[in-house]
């Protein structure tokens, strides 16, 4: 058997920037275990596998150890195969996820993505949290998936040097940590130890919880977001209430042939 994949940077405007993201599209799912070894094979933090369904598609993503129940830039990743390579011409691009319905519509060189927005809840900081991370946040929450540590400046974040096995044993899949911008609206890094890779390079579905929480901040719909990773990538963001809006460029660093 063979099947195409495709290697995208997304929230990249050239490669070797954004996150990447394994593409893997199928006439029918194969087994669990097989997109499983797949995605081990890949070794990207996410390998998407999208099937058609007459006017949308069954998207599923997966880490090189388990299913992820969203990710948001292997979503975008997915719809710039679509429409770069498999001829995909109408506006919007629905997904049928484990999240529910995702929608992505492209917007000259940008790809929007329509997502859930999640509340989060202040929760004490705690000794545990500030030893995680090697230093202390002015505030933290929890939210529907990931823990959120907030910091004062932008210098602290890049400062950061966490100790990955520690932050493995915190509460929530993700720890978020963020703070104002200097030249964005806010600033952020995602840590994801139980992934195998101790920084997400940019992180689409933490901002499901970033866009809210700065935009009830700041007082203002509209966001400019920067993931401070060392790969680095820009989103656009917009709030919209019980949604959110994330955009960003995409490229393909690769595509071929998978061998079974």
């Amino acid at each position: 058997m063979e099947l195409d994949i495709y290697q995208v940077d997304a929230f990249a405007s050239e490669v070797f920037s954004g996150n990447p993201a394994a593409v893997v599209p199928l006439f029918e799912w194969l087994s669990d275990d097989l997109m499983q070894n797949i995605a081990a094979e890949c070794g990207l933090a996410e390998t998407a596998f999208f099937v058609r369904r007459g006017e949308y598609f069954d998207l599923r993503w997966f880490t090189p150890d388990y299913e992820m129940d969203l990710c948001g830039h292997a979503t975008l990743a997915s719809a710039h195969v679509l429409y770069e390579f498999l001829e995909y011409a109408d506006p919007v691009v629905v997904f049928e996820t484990k999240s529910g319905r995702l929608f992505v519509d492209r917007e000259g060189e940008l790809y929007s993505m329509d997502f859930p927005a999640w509340t989060v809840r202040e929760i004490q900081v705690t000794e545990r949290v500030t030893k995680a991370l090697g230093a202390k946040p002015s505030e933290l929450f929890m939210g529907e998936r990931d823990m959120m540590a907030v910091f004062d400046t932008q210098e602290q974040i890049a400062a950061l040097k966490p100790d990955h096995r520690l932050v493995s044993k915190l509460d929530g899949l993700c720890m978020i940590c963020t703070a104002p911008g200097l030249d964005h609206d806010f600033v952020s890094r995602t840590f994801v130890s139980i992934t195998g890779l101790p920084e997400d390079p940019v992180t689409g579905s933490a901002h499901c919880t970033l866009v809210p929480f700065w935009a009830a901040r700041l007082g203002k719909s509209r966001l400019m977001a920067y993931q401070a990773s060392r790969r680095g990538g820009v989103l656009i963001c917009e709030n919209l209430g019980d949604r959110v809006k994330i955009a960003g460029p995409a490229v393909t660093f690769m595509k071929g042939t998978i061998l079974l």
